[in-house]
């Protein structure tokens, strides 16, 4: 399960909205719901995103939490390395190899200390073919 699908999945709960009630005035189907909350799919479009929030009438700071929790769930991700350490490559495939397990005590810790971590934004890498400069 996704940060997002969690969340869908805990308001429709709080709000006694079956899946396939949500589904229906959302125009999608039960099936691509339940995958999408569950983390078999991607994340949201970010039409459907505004939808859900809509949907459950969510004021500003909950809208902005829904944001920052699709921008979050992908199922699938993949971490370029490129031009880091070796200790960071390490790391990246390390995580990869051993998250599945992983305690939910240390998936919190490491967590918890990802998220006090600085946050720094990316370079901006050149696209392929584009000459420099």
């Amino acid at each position: 399960m996704t940060p997002f699908g969690s969340k869908v999945r805990a308001l429709r709960e709080q709000r006694g909205v079956t899946l396939k009630q949500l589904a229906g005035a959302l125009e999608i189907s039960p099936a691509y719901l339940s995958a999408l909350e569950h983390g078999h799919r991607g994340r949201p479009t970010p039409a459907l995103l505004v939808q859900i929030c809509e949907y459950f009438h969510l004021i500003w700071d909950d809208y902005e939490e829904m944001h920052r929790l699709a921008r979050l769930s992908h199922p699938r991700i993949q971490v370029d390395t490129r031009g880091l350490s070796p200790a960071a490559t390490e790391l990246a495939n390390l995580l990869a190899e051993r998250i599945h397990g992983l305690d939910e005590d240390t998936v919190a810790a490491a967590l918890k200390l990802l998220k006090s971590a600085p946050d720094v934004p990316r370079p901006k890498r050149r696209g392929r073919g584009r000459p420099p400069g």
